[in-house]
């Protein structure tokens, strides 16, 4: 067994950095129905469960206590939601409702599978729901204010990819639909043109990380993870889902919200280094899971597949209402299942100058993902009884 808080961070470290450079030295087409985070949490649950890295530790109780805080602060940190939200109109009011389905859907699915996976069942679809409606950071965010056991991020995680492998192609191949889609919903070409040439105005100009931003943004993480553990055990407690540990993600994500409005906006670096700490978050989850937990899969499986379908009921609602043709409610459903890494997929697929857009909607779901997420994960524990 490789023991002591040093060999286990350097081992999923290790886990981490492998899965990223075969992806990229590689090229193998695997990599882009099962993408390397569901190996990233995989392979640690092999090695936890065969003994050969420990499953508790001080380490891990670290990763909960600050490193989680601190990604969330730096993922929000460079979002403009007031411009966004402008820029693109009513095709991010479709990717809200979207996320509003994500929310409906929730306690839907869980309503007929939740009595097959168990009283701890509804985290599980918590932890599903921050990854539908913002992405993987989310995912963890959840997981971890609502003390998600790791068996049920194993779930949630295993289902994640298996609808985003039958989700993505559905959502690539509407773009043959285009011209039904239009007389369906009664969507203006030109609105969509207007939003591409509005886009220049708000994209940020890209410099280079150097060391001392790293410096700053290490210490703004730091300050924001302090404060909201302070402010945190101050806030009332309500039932099981509004603890102290989910005041403090909910504090912590307001805080990074409000800092996107201030020059540390433009402090550069902040999303690599985000992504970075969330998949070692990733594989320190993956480390604590019991394979017992997978024997619920099927039941899982089944509401996830039930649950993304009441999603796309709402993508198609709100694309009809809202009058939006079928590229940009592709990219709403996209952003809310897919994030920030499939997003720009659909869109250069439809039309690429939507990659901006695709970027951007990623972006907001991030921001709005912990909110609503924790609302799904309310909505299942009411259901659950």
């Amino acid at each position: 067994m490789i023991q002591g808080a040093a060999g286990t961070l350097a081992a999923l470290l290790g886990v981490v950095g492998l899965f990223f450079f075969l992806e990229r030295w590689s090229g193998w087409r695997l990599f882009r129905y099962l993408p390397p985070l569901i190996w990233i949490y995989t392979l640690p649950v092999l090695l936890g469960n065969a003994g050969v890295i420990a499953q508790s530790g001080p380490l891990y109780d670290a990763l909960k206590e600050y490193a989680l805080p601190i990604f969330i602060v730096l993922m929000l940190l460079q979002i403009d939601v007031v411009a966004v939200v402008r820029v693109i109109g009513r095709g991010m009011l479709v990717m809200l409702v979207g996320s509003l389905g994500v929310v409906v859907g929730a306690p839907i699915a869980y309503l007929v599978v939740g009595r097959f996976l168990g009283p701890e069942g509804w985290k599980g679809f918590g932890a599903l729901a921050g990854s539908w409606i913002g992405g993987t950071g989310n995912m963890a965010a959840i997981a971890a204010g609502i003390g998600t056991p790791p068996a049920e991020m194993g779930l949630a995680v295993l289902a994640d990819n298996a609808v985003y492998i039958v989700w993505l192609p559905i959502l690539l191949a509407s773009r043959a639909w285009a011209g039904r889609f239009q007389r369906f919903s009664g969507a203006d070409p030109e609105r969509t043109r207007r939003m591409e040439a509005a886009l220049e105005a708000i994209r940020p100009a890209e410099s280079p990380m150097a060391m001392r931003h790293v410096v700053y943004l290490a210490l703004i993480g730091l300050c924001v993870a302090l404060l909201a553990g302070r402010l945190a055990p101050l806030m009332p407690e309500i039932g099981p889902v509004l603890t102290a540990s989910t005041w403090k993600i909910l504090l912590v994500t307001t805080i990074g919200v409000l800092l996107s409005l201030t020059p540390a906006r433009r402090i550069p670096g902040s999303h690599a280094l985000a992504m970075a700490i969330v998949y070692l978050f990733v594989a320190s989850m993956g480390a604590r899971a019991e394979l017992a937990g997978l024997a619920r899969a099927p039941w899982f499986l089944a509401g996830a597949f039930l649950w993304i379908s009441v999603h796309g009921l709402f993508c198609l609602l709100g694309a009809r209402l809202l009058r939006v043709d079928i590229h940009l409610a592709a990219l709403a459903s996209a952003a809310n299942i897919g994030g920030a890494a499939s997003a720009p997929i659909v869109a250069a697929h439809h039309r690429e100058a939507l990659v901006p857009v695709a970027v951007l909607m990623a972006l907001v779901g991030y921001a709005a993902g912990n909110y609503l997420g924790l609302l799904a994960a309310q909505l299942c524990y009411w259901v659950g009884g």
